[in-house]
């Protein structure tokens, strides 16, 4: 998202890891699950797991720090709404004045009292290319280096986007050598936390640039430990285009964040259920945008007025408190000590542990799944029951290959994905 006091062109990028080696072709990314090194936020199976292994599952909020710095409680009083990351906007001092490495500091520290994990992005990439005020990538890691003094020893608990939106619709098939080139310098420099890369087209990768060079991507991460995010505005307007695009990463063993996403904007309007209920599905993070401070005809994306965290706007209160939401989805970060339980002080569904996909395991094994699709219900939640699903943590079809035209071990059963046992998929 740009700046509020500039026109808004909306971004997208997308989460993804893929086997080394492995050449994505055009219709989508390719198959295996993508692999990190283990320590602080990690990729593992194609998830984005903490230290410990634990999946974790952003349910965030966009903070847009750098134009509203004075605003020093609205990651306390996201925190307070539920949600368990908040992607905090900072400046390079390419476009905006530069985050210093003591205020990074500070944004860490606040993230870590209120026990969020701290997505951290710069935002002069913003439509790189097309737009002659943004800065580059290869800027952006030369920040990230700048302040790397900050970040030293907080793996556990930040996210480094290395740059929002950071190729407009111009000269943006650059995206894949700059985003290689841009994590091979913050690799060199030493910087080990796990990045996020966001699309060009403004981020909604409408081109398909960054969803058919994914692989080749994260293959160029010595530490093969590279986040995609996906921007999702005009362009996801239908379910379909927000499932066909989340599957394709999802069901290749591929890790995806949506990064951004509203109820409306003016390149048209982003179907939010979709986006949130899709996510939902299929364990894949979603941080919306924005807390607030938003202009230029676009306040309609503020989630609350005035930075008030008691007076919610209507897109307020459909991300917190509606289906999906972040009131009924959002888990804690186990680094913690929580267990990785509802933020919003709900029961976490027992003591059985928690599966690959994020949902803790049901106490009563298959006592609580009448219907044998390896899910259950146990205080007023969906649980998983041991050995009940794929070990890539997604249940079996119940109808079987039935379930998957197409053949490639995946299907769709009740508006979510499943796994047919026995398939190149069932592993």
């Amino acid at each position: 998202m740009r700046k509020p006091r500039s026109t808004l062109i909306t971004t997208a990028g997308m989460a993804f890891a893929a086997v080394l080696g492995l050449l994505l072709s055009l219709a989508g990314p390719s198959t295996g699950k993508a692999e990190a090194a283990e320590g602080g936020i990690h990729v593992s199976d194609g998830r984005v797991v903490e230290g410990n292994g634990n999946a974790f599952v952003m349910r965030g909020v966009n903070h847009a720090y750098t134009w509203y710095p004075e605003q020093t409680s609205s990651i306390a009083d996201i925190a307070a709404k539920g949600a368990n990351t908040v992607r905090v906007v900072l400046g390079s001092g390419g476009r905006w004045t530069k985050t210093s490495a003591s205020e990074v500091s500070t944004l860490i520290g606040q993230c870590k009292a209120n026990k969020v994990i701290c997505v951290l992005e710069v935002h002069d990439t913003t439509g790189y290319g097309e737009d002659g005020a943004a800065t580059s990538l290869d800027q952006a890691a030369d920040y990230w280096i700048s302040v790397k003094s900050a970040l030293e020893g907080q793996e556990d608990y930040v996210v480094v986007n290395i740059g929002n939106e950071p190729f407009g619709n111009t000269n943006y098939t650059a995206w894949t050598d700059a985003t290689k080139s841009a994590i091979g310098k913050l690799r060199g420099a030493g910087i080990d936390h796990a990045l996020m890369v966001d699309a060009p087209n403004w981020g909604q990768d409408w081109s398909g640039t960054m969803r058919s060079n994914a692989a080749s991507v994260f293959a160029s991460d010595p530490d093969r430990n590279t986040i995609f995010s996906i921007h999702m505005y005009g362009v996801y307007d239908t379910a379909a285009e927000v499932q066909d695009y989340l599957n394709a990463f999802v069901g290749n063993g591929l890790p995806i964040v949506v990064g951004e996403f509203g109820d409306q904007h003016s390149d048209g309007n982003p179907d939010e259920g979709a986006i949130m209920a899709t996510a939902q599905s299929l364990g894949v993070g979603y941080i919306g945008w924005s807390w607030s401070g938003n202009g230029s005809g676009v306040e309609y994306l503020d989630m609350v007025n005035g930075f008030d965290p008691n007076s919610l706007t209507s897109w307020g209160d459909r991300f917190f408190n509606g289906s999906n939401g972040i009131a009924a989805t959002s888990k804690t970060a186990t680094v913690y000590g929580d267990g990785g339980g509802d933020n919003g002080g709900g029961d976490d569904g027992g003591t059985g542990g928690t599966a690959p996909n994020g949902y803790p395991y049901c106490v009563n094994g298959s006592a609580s799944d009448p219907d044998g699709d390896g899910w259950g219900w146990e205080n007023s939640s969906s649980c998983v029951v041991s050995g009940g699903l794929a070990p890539n943590g997604y249940s079996y079809c119940v109808n079987g290959s039935a379930s998957d035209p197409d053949g490639d071990g995946w299907g769709w059963e009740n508006s979510r994905s499943c796994v047919v046992r026995g398939s190149a998929a069932d592993r």
